[in-house]
């Protein structure tokens, strides 16, 4: 897949990682490379510049699987984050539907790599009540004292549910996978301005409206479901909205395609895809969707995540 790239004011956030690390094709201060997406006007393509809705329109079930419906469930992306991001809250599915007639936003994040010092916000501290929180975020900065840091590495995965308060922190490369939708509250962008002295919008309202005050994610610890001298794959998320997996060490590791549902591969390192008949070589950060009526595959390389809808 091609992807599509948020950048310059949608990101002001942004850095140069995607580009210079990845060899994306995007401009300077890119904060997003959309590898798989649906949204209008921000579509992924496929290599002969076909954008998703085309190939689904062609290829219905035979790309989707027999129990993957439409709107299209899924969003995946690579972030650099060269500055903290928003203070934000997110959705869920019903929430969202009233409101924006869309889907909710549940997501998770993976450590790709960080910074000396990089840190998450991953929920709210104990204690923390509707009131005090409301109160904080109409004052502005008094909203980072309520705030829950933690430590990441390298490898880490945070499964961050609708309500969440979050933000990624500054110095941190991430891959992403949610929900297919659009939809953010900014509860507090650090009294940020441009240069013409404007701050973002912030959605008090309805980030108070549905967040989640005892949230605060800790890192997924994952399930080995296979292993051996071929490589490893392990379990890492499975939840309503998406399953995740790592692979790791792979020569000639065999997947299966599921007719139930498609898939998406991406190389965190140079990886081989190889079928009977073909082969494709993925460079590190890059990404392929990998249809639910296709061929067995074999993976080659050190490290890849793999993600599919649930069904």
């Amino acid at each position: 897949m091609q992807p599509a790239f948020r950048h310059g004011a949608m990101t002001p956030w942004g850095g140069n990682k995607l580009r210079d690390e990845f060899q994306k094709g995007c401009p300077a201060q890119t904060g997003e490379s959309l590898e798989m997406s649906m949204i209008p006007g921000l579509e992924s393509r496929d290599a002969e510049g076909r954008p998703l809705s085309e190939l689904i329109d062609k290829y219905g079930k035979d790309l989707l699987g027999t129990k993957v419906s439409l709107p299209f469930p899924l969003l995946l992306k690579l972030i650099d984050a060269r500055e903290q991001l928003s203070v934000q809250v997110h959705p869920g599915d019903d929430y969202a539907r009233e409101k924006h007639g869309k889907l909710g936003k549940n997501e998770a994040w993976v450590i790709l790599s960080r910074e000396k010092g990089a840190k998450l916000t991953a929920g709210l501290k104990d204690g923390v009540t509707l009131e005090q929180l409301e109160e904080a975020s109409k004052k502005g900065a008094a909203v980072e004292q309520l705030l829950r840091t933690v430590d990441v590495e390298p490898g880490d995965t945070y499964y961050i549910p609708e309500g969440t308060v979050h933000a990624i922190g500054a110095g941190l490369v991430i891959y992403e996978i949610q929900q297919s939708s659009d939809i953010t509250y900014r509860l507090y962008d650090w009294n940020r301005v441009n240069e013409k002295g404007e701050g973002r919008e912030l959605h008090l309202e309805d980030s108070l409206a549905v967040v989640d005050l005892k949230a605060r994610p800790k890192p997924a610890k994952g399930e080995v479901i296979a292993s051996g001298d071929s490589g490893a794959r392990v379990m890492v998320l499975d939840n309503p909205y998406f399953r995740l997996d790592k692979f790791t060490d792979c020569k000639n590791f065999k997947i299966s395609p599921d007719a139930e549902r498609f898939s998406v591969i991406t190389a965190v390192f140079d990886l081989l895809i190889a079928w009977e008949d073909g082969q494709l070589q993925l460079k590190a950060g890059q990404t392929a969707l990998l249809p639910a009526n296709g061929h067995e595959l074999s993976l080659t390389g050190a490290s890849a995540m793999w993600a599919a809808p649930a069904v």
